[in-house]
């Protein structure tokens, strides 16, 4: 897919003064409760009204939506409300629903993406449309699978195209539902920065008291929008109740919420910003220099035990290490997370040296 710049001109188009704002429920639930939501998100920042109609669960047996129905409720919300609207669509049949009953922009779930074939129904369905498409990061944490999807829809002639980063599934539990794992929404920022960026912290959240936190985060990284599941009654949602805001609590993060600038033309700001990234190049190859020496060491290592007919890896001297690392991060201000995660990486990379020299050594037999 080709870095142009009218991917993004749709949001240009809108001409906002602020991100973009998408909220409404996790679920349309009843005429009543739709049109409650949108005539108290009107007067707010919101440009879009969301709300599910189908709703692919885990398991079974778990509310799946409305279905079609709850289209028309959208209609009529946008109608009475002036709002723009927006639902998730799994398959080609959902995407003609949604065209004939005007739904503004869809967008493809995680659960969707992660599925070229279906993915490519989509955008087969869509071709000769000019609607507003946004994906979803698949649940797993792999850029390519994410872009793959964008490129099917921009190679079916869908100009108007954005992403919504909603977090990744982690096989270990974390504060989060679902982990922002933000180096990839990140890099795919930096290889197409003229596609729109979108964050959904509620799925990232899946609780509602670190909402303005994921918010912050995003604009401070320069995200386009959020996308915020907002219900009146939060707590009685059939849905995903603890992970949604009021319209009132959404109206109060827009406020609090600070918009960076994305650059100063302040010649003292220009100066400081130089020398500081001087400092972290210096440090980066510094720690690029340690790492070497400590593979080295790893591959010593290797070859002792190697000598000893001793395994590669030792579970007890493993834990004694991570236990270490991370009281001695904290003392230094990093987080628990971060350090499992650099010494979980710096300990497959030593094992992976180690294994070489074992495997050196048995080809020279």
């Amino acid at each position: 897919m080709e870095n142009k710049k009218e991917l993004r001109n749709w949001l240009d188009d809108f001409g906002l003064s602020h991100p973009l704002v998408i909220a409404g429920p996790c679920s349309a639930e009843t005429e009543e409760q739709v049109l409650t939501i949108a005539h108290q998100l009107k007067d707010s920042d919101a440009t879009v009204l969301r709300a599910g109609i189908w709703k692919p669960r885990t398991r079974p047996g778990n509310f799946e939506g409305v279905g079609a129905l709850g289209l028309k409720w959208l209609k009529k919300a946008k109608e009475e409300t002036g709002m723009l609207t927006t639902t998730e669509v799994a398959n080609p049949t959902h995407v003609d629903l949604a065209l004939e009953n005007d739904v503004d922009i869809l967008w493809i779930g995680a659960r969707t993406t992660v599925s070229p074939f279906i993915v490519q129904e989509i955008a087969d369905a869509l071709k000769g449309t000019d609607k507003i498409v946004l994906v979803k990061n698949p649940v797993n944490p792999d850029l390519s699978l994410w872009l793959g999807a964008v490129e099917r829809l921009h190679t079916a002639d869908i100009s108007k195209l954005g992403v919504i980063h909603r977090g990744f599934s982690a096989y270990e539990k974390t504060g989060y539902r679902n982990n922002p794992e933000w180096q990839i929404p990140i890099e795919l920022q930096n290889k197409f920065p003229d596609l729109p960026l979108i964050l959904d912290p509620s799925h990232i959240a899946g609780r509602r008291d670190i909402i303005f936190d994921l918010c912050q985060t995003a604009l401070d990284l320069n995200y386009d929008g959020i996308m915020v599941e907002t219900h009146h009654t939060p707590d009685k949602a059939w849905s995903d109740a603890a992970q949604q805001i009021t319209p009132e609590t959404l109206i109060k993060i827009m406020q609090d919420l600070k918009v960076r600038k994305e650059i100063s033309a302040s010649e003292e700001f220009q100066n400081k910003l130089e020398n500081l990234r001087s400092k972290i190049d210096i440090t980066d190859s510094q720690i690029l220099e340690i790492l070497a020496k400590r593979m080295k060491i790893a591959e010593e290592i290797g070859k002792v035990k190697k000598d000893q007919n001793v395994a590669i890896l030792q579970t007890k001297r493993w834990n004694e290490i991570l236990g270490k690392m991370v009281l001695e991060g904290e003392s230094k201000g990093l987080s628990e997370e971060f350090v499992l995660r650099m010494f979980k990486a710096i300990h497959q990379e030593s094992i992976n040296h180690q294994q070489k020299i074992l495997d050196g050594i048995e080809t020279s037999r």
